[in-house]
């Protein structure tokens, strides 16, 4: 077995990828500072790095599957790890159970802190991650991210910083969650040819590529006129606002994920890490918000 730096390990988890689990995380309690509700931030630090541990559990699972069911080949886009090599698919799949069973060892000590409505949050994310291939492969993978990156995280965190589960949250997950699932469909829209050759459906697949740009273009334009909306009716703070500025890079990946059904696949090679930059504003940007509004109130 061949001698592996940090760096190798780091990039085979996928670190570019994390603004999708972190960002809802940060976003809630954010949100529940400015609700001014009483936060247990050690819980809620806790959730936050159990939630990346889960990331990366996911991702390097999902990366051996697409390997195994050669979804992932020499010629195609994304993570080299497997393709090239650089690690083996045994080594990627012990590397992907050492980080679930890290995650599941203290999402059992944050249970401990908090009370049962976590279990089934924690086993909802477990499921996503260990069901998450087979589940992308039938056109499910979008439905999967929204519920593991999303509403999961959101209601998670909430009962774990303040023992309440409050459902309010969900006001904030969807806008969160629709960029983090325009992640996904970013990628997935940018392999439909391999895809298709590998004998997989996925939302893009099943679309096509023009109605593909379209979805794509809703999902990252949708929330910034959703929290718009919520603050001209008053549910969010005027500070809200703040998202705005992020709309900038967002009409840039419009731009670029308008060349596709011209220019192909090459034209969005690197689109998934723009949108995964772009979550990254955004999600800053809104929590940022409400930190605003809650240290002014």
């Amino acid at each position: 077995m061949k001698k592996h730096s940090f760096k190798d390990w780091l990039i085979a988890v996928r670190p570019w990828s994390f603004p999708a689990s972190t960002m809802p995380v940060l976003v809630t309690l954010a949100y529940l500072y400015w609700d001014n509700q009483e936060i247990n931030w050690i819980n809620g630090l806790w959730a936050l790095l159990n939630i990346v541990v889960f990331h990366a559990a996911g991702n390097t699972w999902s990366d051996y599957f697409d390997y195994k069911h050669k979804v992932d080949t020499q010629d195609t886009y994304g993570m080299k790890t497997l393709t090239d090599g650089v690690f083996s698919p045994r080594e990627i799949y012990w590397l992907s159970l050492g980080l679930l069973a890290v995650a599941l060892v203290a999402g059992i000590g944050l249970l401990g802190r908090t009370g049962l409505p976590l279990l089934y949050i924690g086993i909802g994310g477990a499921v996503c991650s260990l069901l998450y291939p087979p589940l992308k492969y039938h056109a499910l993978g979008d439905v999967v991210i929204l519920l593991a990156y999303a509403l999961l995280p959101t209601l998670g965190t909430c009962y774990a910083a303040t023992g309440v589960m409050d459902w309010s949250v969900l006001w904030i997950a969807l806008p969160v969650g629709l960029i983090t699932a325009a992640i996904l469909h970013a990628n997935n829209t940018r392999d439909i040819r391999t895809d298709t050759r590998a004998d997989i459906r996925t939302l893009a697949m099943m679309l096509g590529g023009k109605w593909s740009v379209y979805l794509y273009c809703a999902e990252i334009l949708f929330p910034f006129g959703w929290i718009v909306g919520l603050v001209v009716s008053g549910t969010f703070p005027v500070w809200g606002l703040l998202i705005l500025p992020a709309l900038a890079p967002a009409m840039m990946n419009v731009r670029v994920v308008s060349r596709f059904t011209a220019k192909g696949e090459a034209a969005i090679a690197t689109l998934d890490e723009m949108t995964a930059k772009l979550q990254l504003l955004f999600s800053l940007l809104f929590a940022l918000s409400f930190f605003i509004a809650g240290a002014l109130a």
